[in-house]
């Protein structure tokens, strides 16, 4: 009697972990090539863990964690580099005759096959996930070559500066594997950091920066060179600071890189930031806006003129939250013009400048020339200056929508920020419709969250800001998270509305602590406050929101 296979759907939805809304949902949306699981994960429904081990259940194939899994060197010459890579796919163990293959997609009986004629061995498939296999590869198949390539790379010193542009020139595949590397973790950054003997190759991951690798100090100059040769920068200037761009495909994903240079004691420091073009988000509803912030946001933006200020320091989000609220407004009626420095995103339908200011090209002097150019919306990067400022407001009071960010801590700091730079109050007032403060913290690892009591301090963190807790999540750490019981980021928010009383304050000259008191009567939620709204939630921990936000 054939054994009927039950349904993965099915299976989640019997295990808790989906809804029939959500299934049918999903179902409906998904594409008709893509498989169930995949749509879920896509949708953030099911982590990876959880589908895996639901397709253990369904299909009756082992499951198994690659962490710290003792693997046989001698087999990854078994399998070839790039079938692995292609298949996703690594080999675990042989025992006799058979060959054990840890998979994504146990079922595909093709690959299967192509791997029983090629190796000779029969194949046991059993189930790993995406992530956990990217990985694997990357340190181990990478680690071999990575071996020869330091071999190879003394000689390589003695060749001429011509071959850093042969890419099979050593330094050539070293940089390219650390970026390979660097994408495949998803670091939002690679620094290359000169010490004195040596130099350190750190990936910033979720926010956190922790050492990838240690090269020799006699592969600074070559390792600098190809990446300002890759980025157009004078590969002959090392005393003053520069900066530059590359346009790559990595693993065949588009890959945009910001290349900054820095003259420091010990040689040039290098950080690349990673832009994974095709993990770009232009979502409004997937920013991590609080109900309410995000009714108060939809509003301003609405709004037909005026500013609306994100602020933030570098690195908290700004550009992906200007982004997502331009792709909302992108539309046929409506003509947007957005000067950048750099333009990180390109969006179609949305007019683009690049500041250049090499030939006079500011954020002040693009200002000027869009507004000659009839637009309905203009995004300028940030308001650096007073010049840019004016020119900012001048184009809020004559009929445009203008969205921009500043520097500064909290959304209250902006107002003042802008006196500062020497922008009279009566035109603050006149022009400024809201200031939206943002940071990023890290998500609590779905895969191995706890629901652990609340300590007395939290607790008294919390009743400070009025809100009551009993029990947080937190992460144990798993492979999936590399045991830091942290994986993914969110945003957290503070709308202030610049209402008719705060303008009032402004005019006459008030404090930040009275336009404090009319944000508090206006229920605005501050940074403090939304992040311990999202520790109660168990999105994250009492110690990442106190990372970034202050209490009173």
């Amino acid at each position: 009697m054939a054994v009927v296979r039950r349904r993965l759907g099915d299976i989640l939805v019997e295990q808790g972990l989906l809804t029939e809304v959500d299934l049918q949902e999903t179902l409906n949306g998904k594409q008709n090539d893509q498989k169930l699981g995949d749509a879920l994960l896509q949708r953030g429904i099911i982590t990876e863990q959880q589908l895996i081990e639901t397709l253990e259940v369904q299909l009756g194939i082992p499951h198994v964690s690659l962490f710290r899994y003792p693997f046989d060197p001698m087999l990854f010459n078994v399998v070839p580099k790039e079938f692995a890579k292609r298949k996703l796919l690594v080999p675990l163990k042989t025992e006799g005759d058979r060959l054990f293959i840890a998979m994504t997609d146990p079922t595909d009986f093709i690959t299967i096959d192509d791997l029983r004629l090629t190796t000779g061995f029969l194949i046991e498939p059993t189930i790993a996930s995406k992530e956990d296999i990217i990985k694997t590869i990357a340190k181990y198949y990478d680690e071999e070559s990575y071996d020869e390539l330091l071999e190879e790379l003394p000689q390589a010193a003695e060749e001429q500066q011509s071959d850093l542009n042969d890419l099979d020139a050593p330094i050539v595949r070293l940089v390219n594997q650390i970026l390979s590397n660097a994408v495949s973790q998803k670091a939002s950054d690679v620094h290359f950091d000169p010490q004195e003997n040596r130099i350190l190759v750190r990936y910033r991951i979720d926010g956190t920066l922790r050492t990838e690798r240690i090269l020799p100090k006699t592969m600074q100059q070559m390792i600098t060179a190809r990446i300002k040769i890759l980025a157009n920068l004078d590969i002959t200037e090392n005393r003053i600071p520069q900066d530059g761009r590359i346009k790559t495909t990595v693993d065949f994903r588009a890959i945009d890189l910001r290349v900054s240079s820095l003259p420091t004691v010990f040689g040039e420091k290098i950080v690349m930031r990673i832009l994974d073009l095709s993990q770009n988000l232009t979502d409004i509803s997937k920013l991590g806006f609080n109900s309410l912030n995000m009714e108060r946001f939809m509003h301003e933006i609405d709004k037909p003129n005026g500013i609306i200020l994100i602020s933030g320091p570098t690195g908290s989000g700004k550009s992906s939250t200007l982004y997502a609220a331009l792709n909302k407004l992108n539309s046929e009626e409506v003509n947007i013009i957005t000067v950048e420095d750099p333009v990180e995103y390109q969006l179609e339908g949305i007019n683009q400048i690049q500041v250049n200011a090499n030939v006079g090209l500011t954020f002040a002097a693009g200002l000027r020339s869009i507004l000659r150019q009839d637009p309905d919306i203009v995004m300028v990067g940030e308001i650096r200056d007073k010049e840019t400022a004016d020119i900012s407001i001048r184009a809020s009071l004559t009929g445009h929508l203008v969205l921009s960010t500043i520097h500064t801590n909290d959304s209250i700091a902006s107002i003042t920020r802008l006196m500062d730079m020497g922008i009279e109050p009566f035109l603050v007032t006149a022009s400024l419709n809201a200031v939206v403060a943002q940071r990023l913290i890290r998500r609590v690892c779905r895969d191995c969250r706890e629901i652990q009591p609340a300590t007395v301090r939290e607790q008294a963190i919390f009743a400070k800001r009025g809100i009551s807790i009993e029990t947080i999540a937190r992460g144990t750490g798993c492979p999936q998270c590399n045991m830091s019981g942290y994986k993914g980021r969110m945003a957290i928010h503070e709308v202030l509305v610049v209402d008719e009383a705060i303008k009032d304050v402004i005019n006459r000259g008030g404090t930040a602590a009275e336009i404090r008191e009319i944000a508090i009567q206006n229920k605005t939620i501050f940074l403090i406050d939304d992040g311990l709204l999202k520790v109660k939630e168990g999105m994250t921990t009492t110690e990442e929101v106190l990372r970034v936000a202050m209490t009173d």
